[in-house]
């Protein structure tokens, strides 16, 4: 049972309530005024006062960019815009101001940033997918769906989309929490893995937990979702009780796992952009230790 509170969930879904995902632009769209994403490497590009930008064309020279409509926002149009420098001259990006897409969490609001996360993904995906990965011939965008399809061979490929799992542990009072090898510093978290194929989402928490700590749990229950645009995961969040064994960390994927109460955390996330805070949050509340 998913177990997130209810102001949460809905800050977390929000987007849906806004934000209307189409792969053509409605026949009734006004396009006096767009939101415009320009997009390179990862990189968004927002208007002098830091949000989303906005206009009747995109606020990029040097040529014509590559823009990809993603859908209606409050009635207005937004496109992404492919400003990648690899096909041409780097565009001139004039008075935007280029912001990674991590560091662009808070500055704009929540579904804005979401949005953002979608148009990073689908320039990255029509960047890569231009040619066809069974034969290699050139691929055109199908018009009624997310997709390219080769014009030879008529493989269809969509965006890349790669399901991955997290998981936090509790055992009493205390909860696990790990320091893997990708944070840069001294930072734990919660379990996290991607899903193999032929796998469930309660198969991946049952072989992670496993695997990277060496313990076997039980009474896995979903808590929510989250899309990761880092690159293209799909998050999918669990708690879940501790059955046996002793925590035996797999070196090679953490640096240091331990059970930690309430009132003695180490760094770790707390709300914020990602679901291992909301996790973390959603414990401490539970157990009466926010």
């Amino acid at each position: 049972m998913k177990r997130l509170d209810t102001a949460l969930w809905h800050a977390v879904c929000s987007t849906w309530l806004v934000f209307t995902v189409l792969t053509q632009p409605p026949e009734d769209l006004d396009v006096a005024s767009r939101v415009w994403i320009p997009i390179r490497s990862g990189t968004v590009f927002t208007d002098p006062t830091g949000g989303l930008a906005s206009g009747s064309t995109a606020p990029v020279g040097n040529g014509s960019p590559r823009a990809l409509f993603l859908g209606v926002l409050d009635g207005q149009g937004v496109w992404a815009v492919d400003m990648d420098p690899a096909d041409g001259p780097p565009l001139d990006e004039g008075d935007l101001e280029p912001v990674p897409l991590r560091k662009l969490y808070g500055r704009i609001p929540d579904e804005h940033w979401q949005i953002a996360g979608r148009a990073t993904q689908i320039v990255e995906f029509e960047r890569t997918h231009c040619y066809c990965g069974r034969c290699g011939s050139p691929t055109n965008t199908n018009a009624a769906d997310r997709a390219k399809v080769c014009g030879e061979c008529g493989h269809m490929a969509f965006p890349r989309l790669s399901p991955a799992m997290i998981v936090l542990v509790e055992r009493g009072p205390e909860v696990l929490l790990a320091w893997g090898r990708q944070f840069p510093g001294r930072f734990y978290s919660a379990l996290a893995g991607f899903v193999e194929p032929g796998e469930s989402l309660e198969d991946a928490v049952f072989r992670e937990v496993r695997e990277e700590v060496a313990i076997s749990v039980s009474d896995v229950r979903y808590f929510g979702s989250q899309p990761w645009p880092f690159p293209h995961s799909l998050m999918c969040g669990f708690t879940c009780q501790w059955q046996a064994g002793e925590i035996e960390i797999d070196p090679e994927e953490i640096v240091e796992a331990g059970w930690y109460t309430a009132d003695n955390l180490p760094p770790c996330p707390r709300g914020g952009m990602s679901i291992a805070g909301w996790l973390i949050d959603d414990w401490l509340n539970r157990t009466g230790g926010a």
